[in-house]
């Protein structure tokens, strides 16, 4: 048996993440701010069958994080697989950024996400399993774009995590990967693309001519978890339709 410890899945791409994982035969420890916004995906039909485990984590908490995981082995036993999604957003340019705002993005994106991994990989290690790690990074964090200036530092920083413990852990037999997309169209972006010059403008920027699916993100999280990629660790699977390639 399987489990997987996957954050922020009510909506957008944690949530087609976590049922593609059910899919594929986890079990579930399925976290959000607010348990209670998980009540609609719980009732989902490709979770049948599945042990699920809805979990409260707040990554800027560091004790919520401990007891977040901890909670998850109760119900589960051990973790094979950890996806970090969970993330904040900030559009705004870097001359009006507050502390508060930084301190905000980075300790949710960056300093929660390193220390729940930090917390998985004790577990894997503890345990003589082994484990995977996929990380929801982003384009943001390879490229330059105005408005972004904290989120892209903040996933250019995952990234370098994506490689320093993939080196580290290796020993240990835990894979660490990341999954970097351009814009994703979930329907809280679909949304905010409403508006033709937006979308137009964004568009622009990726040579393929389209934006990416949250199916196309699960299922690059599927592969880097699966014994297919067995050989693969410290990559970054870049989903961009060209956009870092130019």
């Amino acid at each position: 048996m399987t489990a997987a410890f996957v954050t922020g899945t009510s909506t957008g791409i944690g949530r087609v993440i976590a049922l593609a994982l059910a899919r594929a035969g986890y079990d579930l420890a399925m976290t959000e701010l607010d348990t209670d916004a998980l009540a609609e995906i719980l009732r989902h039909p490709d979770l049948a069958g599945r042990k699920v485990v809805p979990v409260r984590l707040d990554l800027r908490q560091e004790d919520g994080i401990a007891a977040a995981f901890e909670a998850a082995v109760e119900k589960l036993g051990a973790i094979d697989l950890l996806v970090n999604n969970a993330g904040r957003a900030l559009i705004k340019p870097a001359a009006d950024v507050t502390r508060a705002e930084w301190d905000d993005v980075i300790d949710t994106n960056l300093r929660g996400t390193f220390f729940l991994t930090q917390r998985f990989g004790r577990h894997c290690i503890d345990t003589g399993r082994g484990g995977a790690v996929v990380t929801i990074a982003s384009t943001h964090g390879m490229t330059g774009i105005a408005g972004r200036a904290v989120y892209g530092v903040a996933k250019a920083g995952l990234i370098q995590m994506t490689r320093m413990l993939a080196i580290e852990w290796a020993e240990h037999r835990i894979r660490v990967n990341a999954v970097a997309p351009t814009t994703v169209l979930t329907p809280s972006r679909a949304e905010m693309l409403s508006d033709p010059a937006a979308r137009q403008k964004m568009l622009a920027r990726i040579p393929g001519g389209r934006f990416v699916t949250p199916e196309e993100v699960a299922g690059a999280v599927v592969y880097l978890a699966s014994a297919a990629a067995a050989s693969v660790t410290g990559h970054t699977l870049v989903l961009d339709g060209g956009l870092t390639a130019q």
